[in-house]
């Protein structure tokens, strides 16, 4: 009867820790962002500047108004002659996702700014094409942080960066050594990283982003160097298992519009 009361209580405190386990991961997985990046392309600034004004008058105050928060709006360098505009979306959850591009248009009917956008004409849209991708949040940095940046807003370089990978194999082992040591590192080093995310519908995949944030170049460019030399990344790199896993790396720098939540 003694062993079986012991073993009765051993079985009663194992089921406690695994249920508080899985209600723990649960819990991890329900706090997880969905990132939503849409890009706008012009062939000109007509085009460019009525997107500006309906994002502006529109788009944010009406997000706002539903609840979000470090909504991120982005233009590419001046010299770029491929105009392209970055919305950057946080979402709390996949459910606030769904139906979130028909729920703004449907809200547009009853608009009073933004109208020239909304009610483009066919023969005179206001944008040549636009292109959406969803991400998902790492594991390790289930949500995104606005820069604590102080100083001039005009001068501030976003660096958006795109791994892609061989294989979606190979990356689920990138996304793995950012958990390992990278994230740790940019945050060791003060690079202002604003989300990391896996692509989990989009363009070109599979793929992982995420945007860190910088005063100016040359605070960009000292940032990246402390990176490179740093002996986490060196050891990283220097790790078989994580050798091949990236096979495009794409790099887009931007600048914050001045109405941009961040």
């Amino acid at each position: 009867m003694l062993f079986q009361t012991k073993l009765l209580r051993h079985l009663g405190v194992a089921i406690l820790f695994i249920s508080l386990a899985f209600f723990a991961k649960s819990a991890s997985a329900a706090s997880r962002y969905y990132y939503q990046i849409k890009i706008y392309r012009f062939k000109d600034k007509a085009q460019q500047q009525t997107v500006d004004t309906y994002l502006k008058e529109y788009y944010l105050p009406t997000l706002h108004k539903m609840g979000f928060k470090n909504i991120g709006v982005f233009k590419t360098q001046e010299s770029d002659t491929a105009r392209r505009t970055y919305v950057f979306v946080p979402f709390k959850s996949w459910k606030a996702l769904e139906g979130f591009g028909q729920k703004i248009a449907a809200l547009g009917d009853e608009a009073t700014t933004g109208k020239d956008y909304i009610n483009a004409d066919s023969k005179t849209p206001p944008y040549t094409r636009t292109e959406t991708m969803i991400l998902s949040a790492f594991s390790t940095r289930l949500e995104p942080k606005a820069p604590t940046l102080t100083g001039d807003r005009a001068a501030r370089v976003y660096e958006l960066r795109s791994y892609e990978s061989p294989t979606e194999k190979y990356h689920y082992n990138k996304v793995k050594m950012f958990d390992s040591g990278e994230t740790d590192l940019f945050d060791r080093i003060n690079s202002n990283a604003v989300f990391y995310g896996s692509v989990v519908a989009g363009s070109h995949m599979p793929n992982l982003m995420y945007m860190t944030c910088y005063a100016d170049m040359k605070d960009r460019d000292k940032h990246w160097e402390a990176f490179g030399a740093a002996p986490e990344w060196k050891a990283l790199t220097a790790q078989d298992q994580y050798k091949n896993n990236v096979s495009k790396n794409e790099i887009v720098f931007l600048h914050p519009t001045e109405y941009s939540d961040f």
